[in-house]
């Protein structure tokens, strides 16, 4: 019975009672449901295959399909899904508490989807759902932000349903399995997957939301979207080529803007935008080493991005502020965030004794093996930058740095609960790897710690640490000021308004003469009506009865001729 219940229905149902709870009972609710959530899916290692079916129009919904893809994803979902909770504990928000639990737990049912449908369905209800956790900074910022990120996820899921009618009718199939590209229905559940994996030009309502959500949304946000079209690519597109050179393309192009952008919060919204690319890169490779990566760099990353979301969560909450340009030497004040933060930029860095360290090389690996040059460098120049940018970026100028003068206390004791846990799991899994390796969907016989790996990991580690010494004594690093930089989002939240304000400038002008000329035209044509047969114009007068049957003769006969020669 227990197997054939949906997983994360019971964060979404839990989710109900949160509101009738108040103090220490909510607290204790709140970590006892992914607790129970969690334990129900350790049930389903033992249990693969497809558990709970349902037939809706003549189509066997697969409500509940265990594999070792979806046990993996389901697993760290619920893990991450419990330290975001206990993150979030001091606030008292229930908007917060609702829709973050509603949110994880429609993340873990989508990955246990066996069907499009069930899917979609759940598809939807994370981006309904995340959103509040936007909203709830209760700003002008936040809710136009919210606005968008609705728009692009909902439009997301009306593509991917689209997709769906489109593959149904090809094939009448609504599995969901390895798909590939080639019809109009494939090609368009791509497309919704890649939006909501931040495909280049199609990213920036990640940088656009994710920094507008509250400390503790920004957590929730980091860990689940993104991750689920992971997934869903891993699922369905595996192998496809194309994805190795988007992949790329998305390792590559954040870095400039991290490095130039202010907001810590964005800088690592930039950074999750650099580490899905080797996740893409590891699903378009396709290989069992390259999915192993994919599915493992997935696990580490989503506890390191959070953990570093959770280290600036604290500044922000403690500060009130996350400008690279208005904070240093908190550290004097926060060490224990301090020390999170480090091994978070450490771990992102690929730093060996780290998670980064035994997930990342698994892909490079990967590629190496399958003698794609090009691809390997531009993936080893991503991860140089992303150590300058996350990996010295973030500690150097939140928490070292200049001092800034701002003093504050420590992180509330959840959140160094939380920060604590996910450092030591960080740790755990870079010096013991096994455990996360005999969980992945292939065997793996891939050992991370040989000499040569380990010896260029420190090279590329040093060079870029170096590299970012060097610009910073001698003033050619981008310095931290406030500013607006200009991503693909300008397109849409400049460019096309302005062109749509000049458009409607002109048609409001061309309307208003046209208007002007017809009503001219039409008071000209009344005022000759007026004068024909106004009360003094030609036929309103009085005419003799003889010219009247003239009148009327000329028109008989006028009739009959026509009538006897036609």
């Amino acid at each position: 019975m227990i197997a054939s219940l949906p997983p994360g229905l019971l964060l979404i149902l839990g989710a109900v009672l949160v509101p009738l709870l108040r103090g220490r009972v909510q607290n204790a609710y709140l970590v006892a449901l992914p607790v129970a959530s969690l334990l129900h899916v350790l049930l389903l290692f033992g249990a693969p295959g497809d558990h709970l079916s349902l037939s809706m129009f003549d189509y066997s919904l697969s409500l509940v399909r265990v594999d070792r893809l979806s046990l993996v994803f389901g697993l760290i979902f619920h893990i991450a899904g419990l330290l975001s909770v206990i993150y979030a504990l001091h606030v008292r928000d229930n908007v917060q508490h609702i829709s973050g639990l509603v949110y994880a737990g429609a993340g873990i049912g989508a990955v246990f989807a066996g069907d499009l449908i069930t899917l979609f369905v759940y598809w939807e209800l994370t981006a309904l759902s995340s959103v509040f956790l936007i909203w709830a900074s209760r700003t002008e910022r936040s809710y136009r932000s919210g606005m968008r990120y609705l728009i692009i996820q909902v439009g997301s899921g009306v593509i991917l349903l689209s997709g769906i009618l489109f593959h149904v009718h090809e094939t009448g199939s609504i599995a969901f399995d390895h798909l590939g590209l080639g019809s109009i229905g494939r090609n368009l559940i791509f497309i919704a997957f890649g939006i909501k994996c931040a495909f280049p030009l199609l990213h920036n309502w990640l940088q656009d939301a994710y920094p507008e959500a509250t400390p503790t949304g920004t957590v929730f946000l980091s860990a689940f979207t993104t991750k689920l079209a992971v997934y869903a690519l891993a699922r369905s597109f595996a192998g496809t080529e194309i994805l190795i050179y988007i992949g790329v393309t998305m390792t590559l192009f954040p870095i400039y803007f991290a490095v130039i952008e202010n907001d810590l919060r964005r800088v690592l919204s930039y950074s999750l935008n650099n580490q899905l690319g080797f996740m893409v890169v590891g699903i378009g490779v396709g290989t069992e080493l390259a999915l192993n990566g994919t599915a493992a760099h997935a696990f580490a990353h989503i506890l390191y991005k959070s953990l570093l979301f959770m280290s600036m969560g604290a500044v922000l909450h403690r500060v009130g502020t996350v400008k690279a340009s208005e904070l240093g030497g908190l550290y004097k004040s926060m060490p224990f965030t301090t020390v999170c933060c480090v091994i978070g930029a450490a771990s992102i860095a690929g730093f060996p004794l780290l998670s980064g360290f035994v997930s990342k090389s698994m892909i490079l690996s990967a590629v190496g093996e399958g003698h794609m040059t090009i691809v390997f460098l531009g993936l080893l120049f991503a991860s140089a930058g992303v150590m300058e940018h996350s990996g010295i970026k973030i500690p150097f100028f939140a928490f070292f740095g200049h001092d800034s003068g701002k003093r504050c206390e420590e992180a509330p004791w959840n959140m160094r609960i939380a920060m604590g846990a996910t450092a030591a799991l960080c740790l755990f899994i870079g010096i013991v790897p096994g455990p996360l390796y005999s969980i992945l969907p292939y065997p793996v016989g891939y050992q991370p710690f040989t000499v040569e790996h380990v010896v260029t990991s420190f090279q590329l580690l040093l060079w870029a640490a170096l590299a970012f010494a060097v610009l910073m004594r001698t003033g050619f690093y981008p310095q931290e000021t406030p500013s607006v930089n200009l991503d693909t989002d300008w397109v849409y939240r400049r460019i096309l308004p302005t062109m749509y304000g000049s458009l409607r400038q002109g048609a409001s002008a061309s309307f208003a003469a046209s208007s002007a000329m017809v009503r001219g035209q039409l008071a000209k044509a009344i005022e000759s009506v007026y004068h024909s047969a106004g009360p003094y114009g030609l036929f309103a007068r009085t005419w003799p009865t003889g010219n009247t049957v003239l009148w009327v003769s000329l028109i008989l006969s006028a009739f009959l001729l026509v009538y006897y020669t036609r």
